[in-house]
């Protein structure tokens, strides 16, 4: 049987035989990187969407329903992030494993979390700008905050279905040729792999990504379309509506590479390419396609900051106003005098009273 190594901290789906192909040099580089750059996203991934949802969380107004998408893929990117550090120590240590079976399928059923999830709610998102732009007179009921946290339930019960395939043959063992234990996936066979690419591909990116092109070219159209612009609630949606399609923009553009190379895999895993030259260029495609998809989990608040006009004046109002609160702000003296004169005269109305 053979095994599988992910040097992608759970992300990568190649398939590396170590019988064949497997290149020290490459290792050495991987050892040498790859840790210090999961480290780099995890901090700035870590500080930027905890930002974002404490901005939506603790701003006094509601969240739109767009907002609660949105605060949802920074959810799934934080979550993602906080997986990151085991492969940074595991991988620093040429594959070592110290933290034990469960936590071998705990941290990657995360990472996958992150893959199923994150795609999912940026279709609700393009759906939700759809029926803000395209039908406006329709669909309102559809367009609740209410309707937005089922879906959001939903989509995360459905991600966490789909990640069990990829992390239910994984488990730390001890691998002879590495002389230590990993984290590995152990397949039932090299069909298990077609099947886990192909599923990465169709449902994890062409299914997600038809909806999103059908309802973008619906947008733009909206949004280009001059005799629209007298309505006030239209250019209310557009400031909203850029915001999406630049998150859009920078999650198809991070994640891309990732799912070609995904696919270029299933050629690998049946033998089209002959000799190890190709299988290196695959696996070394996985590896930076992978840092380009880490990437997308620090980009997206950066996005939100530098597009998004509303999310700025929420996060000015949450952090301006903590800033300004005042903390143990000493009573005036007249004022003191008061209140105790007036308690006293109170206290002796009643008292008056009962008498």
């Amino acid at each position: 049987m053979e095994i599988t190594i992910n040097t992608t901290a759970g992300l990568s789906t190649t398939k590396e035989p170590f019988e064949t192909c497997f290149l020290s040099e490459n290792a050495e580089w991987v050892y040498a990187y790859q840790p210090v750059y999961m480290w780099f996203i995890f901090i700035l991934g870590f500080i930027e969407n905890l930002f974002v949802i404490s901005v939506f969380v603790l701003h006094k107004s509601r969240c739109t329903v767009a907002e609660i998408y949105l605060g949802n893929m920074a959810a799934a990117d934080l979550i993602f992030v906080c997986g990151l550090p085991f492969w940074a120590i595991s991988i620093s240590n040429k594959f070592y494993w110290p933290f034990g079976g469960f936590m071998c399928v705990a941290v990657n059923s995360l990472i996958q979390l992150n893959l199923n999830s994150s795609i999912y709610f940026l279709v609700m998102v393009s759906i939700d700008r759809y029926l803000a732009l395209v039908k406006t007179m329709s669909f309102g009921r559809m367009r609740s905050p209410r309707w937005a946290k089922i879906n959001c339930a939903i989509i995360w019960i459905l991600a966490f279905g789909v990640s069990l395939p990829k992390v239910v043959f994984r488990n730390a063992m001890f691998v002879p040729i590495l002389n230590t234990t990993a984290c590995l996936i152990f397949p039932p066979s090299d069909s298990w792999h077609v099947v886990n690419n192909m599923l990465t591909n169709i449902v994890g990116f062409l299914i997600p990504i038809t909806i999103i092109a059908f309802c973008t070219f619906r947008i733009i159209s909206v949004l280009r379309n001059n005799a629209m612009q007298q309505f006030k609630e239209i250019n209310n949606e557009k400031k909203a509506t850029w915001l999406v399609l630049s998150v859009l923009l920078i999650f198809i553009t991070c994640w891309l590479p990732f799912q070609v190379f995904t696919f270029l895999d299933i050629f690998e895993i049946y033998k089209f390419f002959p000799g190890c030259a190709t299988a290196v260029a695959i696996e070394l495609g996985n590896q930076i396609s992978s840092y380009i998809a880490y990437s997308n989990s620090c980009i997206n608040p950066l996005i939100y900051i530098m597009v998004g006009n509303h999310f700025r004046k929420k996060a000015k109002d949450v952090y301006w106003k903590l800033l300004k609160s005042p903390k143990n702000v000493p009573m005036p003296m007249n004022y003191s005098r008061f209140t105790l004169r007036t308690s006293i005269s109170m206290g002796q109305q009643n008292l008056i009273i009962k008498q």
